[in-house]
């Protein structure tokens, strides 16, 4: 081998070797600086969750109250227990944490995410008590919704409209974010996972509620107006199958939009599902952001969507009264709902109001956002039209409230484990503010008579606040 040889081989071992370096500090860079906030985020990740040598910070309603607190070091205790545990979440050492302990887990040590990442060296400059974190949530409201489920499974949700801000937010069952760590395996074993928060993360089919943004999209895509007139037979063939109404009704010959609403007929719904074919009802979920994740400060479950294009007849009429693959999470329909009193127009739901440093000092302020224009202002209000004559003379005249314009659809979604759930999500416009609702409850059979008598627990309750 000669001296040429030789010295290319080490030239080549040399570029070898420092090609090896950089890939090497390319991905310790990549660790610091791009995947250190997820990895700290990360709720298995006790390290940077539970930081037991900080006194953590209290999780406050929106009136101050204490929701979760903790008076030395690697103490917690939540005064509200289960009632608030979908909003808290837990903590523990050996599991983590979830809800906003784990969201907020920054603020709630006082560390923020550049500390973190100095380990040691953040540790010795951080503070001994975390930061306060004061939520959008009324814990008289949300105990108010917890009570008014009963023995139920189910969840609510309560939105102020102009801000997006959530008011309520109760899941069951639940238990006591203290009693987690202890029951862990217990807990996840059990078949009602009441670890889960159904608002965010429990999946159904949404029923008839569905019909207000297939109404929205029928007239959007022009396949049908208000002048039009239904025939409801009590079934609505489709081949060799049919689709029937509830409880065998028969709406008669002269169905209007508003009237395919207020009583909830299907043989119009599922008509106008296929006169819209896929591409139109795949433009309607997409135009409502059903295919679009949230981002804000809870952990929300995909939406689970049909391939609108690869439907038949009979799927595709099964989308247009909310049966079928079509599974949304609670949160949407109350965010649906949302935009018939909101002119159109939908905000980013949100929890955290302020955080609050121990010295008082707040640190940081929401600021409301407008997530996307899903209607035009228009048909807004005749969908919103529709809505009040579903509490005015419809199904849901159970939420009907004295001297309060509150609209609503109810819902009855087909199970295939057990009873249908009922639903009912909807409006109400107070003396303060426009809110909007989503109340679901499991295995009730029609939401008119078990969901539409919790929201309206929830209007009084709200109407002077």
């Amino acid at each position: 081998m000669g001296h040429k040889d030789i010295k290319k081989y080490i030239l080549q071992c040399s570029v070898f070797m420092m090609g090896c370096f950089l890939c090497l500090f390319g991905y310790i860079v990549y660790l610091q600086v791009v995947a250190a906030p997820s990895l700290l985020a990360n709720p298995l990740n006790t390290r940077g969750n539970a930081a037991l040598s900080i006194v953590r910070g209290d999780i406050l309603d929106i009136n101050g109250k204490e929701l979760a607190t903790s008076s030395q070091p690697g103490q917690r205790s939540y005064p509200y227990g289960a009632i608030a545990a979908p909003v808290t979440g837990y903590l523990g050492e050996e599991i983590g944490s979830a809800g906003l302990e784990d969201i907020a887990g920054s603020d709630l040590t006082g560390q923020s995410r550049q500390l973190q990442m100095l380990g040691p060296i953040g540790q010795a400059i951080q503070a001994g008590r975390g930061n306060n974190v004061k939520l959008t949530v009324d814990a008289d409201i949300q105990e108010l919704a917890y009570e008014a489920l009963g023995s139920n499974k189910g969840a609510v949700v309560v939105l102020d409209a102009d801000t997006g801000a959530i008011i309520a937010m109760v899941s069951k069952p639940a238990i006591d974010p203290a009693e987690v760590e202890s029951s862990w395996k217990d807990l996840r074993e059990r078949k009602d996972s009441p670890l889960l928060n159904r608002v965010t993360q429990g999946l159904y089919p949404p029923g008839s509620t569905i019909k207000l943004l297939i109404a929205d999209a029928a007239l959007d895509e022009k396949v049908t107006d208000l002048n039009e007139v239904f025939k409801c037979t009590g079934k609505l063939q489709i081949g060799n199958e049919y689709i029937g109404e509830s409880h065998g009704a028969v709406h008669g010959d002269h169905v209007t939009l508003e009237d395919a609403v207020t009583q909830s007929c299907n043989v119009t719904f599922g008509t106008l599902a296929m006169r819209m074919h896929g591409k139109g009802l795949e433009n309607a979920f997409e135009r409502f952001g059903f295919f679009e994740p949230i981002e804000s400060e809870f952990h929300e479950s995909k939406c689970h969507l049909p391939q609108f294009l690869k439907l038949g007849d009979g799927d595709t009429a099964q989308v247009g009264i909310g049966q079928g693959e079509t599974l949304v999470t609670p949160l949407r329909m109350a965010m649906l709902a949302s935009a018939y009193v909101n002119k159109g127009k939908v905000m980013v739901p949100y929890l955290v109001e302020e955080v609050i440093s121990p010295t008082g000092l707040v640190l940081r302020k929401a600021s409301p956002q407008k997530w996307r224009e899903v209607t035009s202002p228009q048909r807004a209000g005749i969908i919103s039209s529709f809505m009040e004559n579903v509490v005015e003379n419809g199904t849901g005249g159970a939420a009907a409230v004295p001297g309060i314009r509150v609209t609503g659809k109810t819902g009855t979604a087909e199970n295939a484990a057990g009873a249908d759930h009922g639903w009912f999500i909807g409006t109400a416009e107070l003396p303060k503010r426009k809110i909007a609702f989503c109340v679901i409850v499991e295995n009730s059979g029609g939401g008119g008579a078990v969901a539409a008598p919790i929201a309206r627990q929830i209007i009084i309750a709200l109407k002077n606040r």
